[in-house]
């Protein structure tokens, strides 16, 4: 191996969001994780719902909604939205 090229390989430890602790080696001290081997669902045989709110809802409440979405939801509840009202006439 060439010299002073290499990372320096440390102790490390790694904690998962459940608690799970792991020591080992790498180039980064302490690593954290959102899921591992001991609270994965593929793993464990639970179903477990990481992500609380939709990514449906997650993408309306940052982007909104599309004009033609809404002129969708308009008719389908009845009500006529303004563009659709004008143009008639």
């Amino acid at each position: 191996m060439k010299p002073n090229i290499h990372p320096e390989y440390v102790e490390s430890q790694i904690v998962c969001a459940c608690g799970a602790v792991y020591h080992t080696r790498s180039t980064k001290q302490n690593l954290r994780l959102g899921i591992c081997a001991a609270c994965h669902p593929f793993f464990t045989g639970q179903q477990k719902f990481v992500d609380t709110a939709g990514r449906v809802e997650k993408f309306t409440k940052r982007f909104g909604t599309s004009k033609m979405t809404e002129a969708r939801l308009a008719g389908a509840s009845g009500v006529k939205s303004a563009p659709a009202a004008a143009k008639k006439k």
